[in-house]
């Protein structure tokens, strides 16, 4: 039976898979920071917990330094969202202390105890392919996280550590639910935990879902700059015009 350690297990995309996981006979480590989600989790679910805060150096390392998993989905996050007129340095902070930090407290962690076979998988987001509006924090946080995990495949290569990246679309998550602007090809947890244990049993390297808003992102990434800025132009003001008509 493996063992899979997931963080931010406690809500969306990392609470379906903690579930699906268990659901499949994994052996599983749910890992968050609330700790009455995690107790539920206990109690409908055959899976142990650890209650950590992984913008937490110390707490992290501690949970984690003695963790014994086959496969370690890094998943916690947070998404904010930028008022250009009100710009807020702390906030792109909070934002790289969960969502880029947080991850490498987790590697500090995990690393001397990583061995060949083991898979390590980072989640970013698709939202690094494009310079979409008010994303600045968010996006620039899950660009580094991708540019960390390619540099992590290439030097854990020679230790037999599988790393994989993980980019989402739009996924109903209670993130997302607070969104105000139209999210396309948007599915559903369940799908998406789907679609990710799949690729982590495939051993992906690169895994994106929903597919079909992968494929058309990733083309729209290779275009040249000043494009990709006037199709984000656009997008933003179409949101405008529909604001004002509402």
């Amino acid at each position: 039976m493996k063992q899979i350690l997931v963080t931010g297990a406690t809500s969306g995309i990392g609470e379906g898979l903690v579930k699906l996981a268990a659901d499949r006979h994994y052996k599983v480590i749910a890992c968050g920071r609330n700790s009455e989600k995690l107790t539920e989790l206990e109690s409908s679910h055959p899976l142990s917990t650890l209650n950590f805060d992984v913008t937490d150096p110390q707490q992290t390392f501690d949970a984690l330094s003695n963790a014994q998993a086959d496969i370690y989905v890094l998943n916690a996050g947070v998404c904010e969202y930028v008022d250009i007129d009100s710009f807020d340095p702390d906030m792109f902070k909070r934002v790289f202390e969960a969502n880029f930090f947080g991850v490498i407290n987790c590697i500090n962690a995990l690393l001397p105890n990583l061995m060949a076979g083991n898979q390590l998988v980072i989640v970013d987001s698709m939202a690094r392919l494009l310079p979409f509006t008010q994303s600045q924090a968010y996006g620039a946080s899950k660009a580094a996280l991708h540019y960390l995990t390619k540099t992590m495949e290439v030097d854990l290569a020679a230790k037999g550590v599988i790393v994989q990246s993980v980019s989402p679309g739009f996924v109903e998550t209670p993130l997302t639910n607070k969104n105000d602007f139209d999210m396309p090809m948007r599915i559903s947890v369940d799908e998406a935990v789907a679609s990710l244990l799949n690729g982590i049993e495939k051993r992906s390297k690169n895994i994106y879902f929903p597919m079909m808003f992968g494929v058309v992102l990733r083309l729209l990434s290779r275009l040249p700059s000043s494009i990709k800025v006037a199709l984000s132009k656009k997008m933003k003001n179409n949101k405008q015009e529909a604001d004002k008509d509402v």
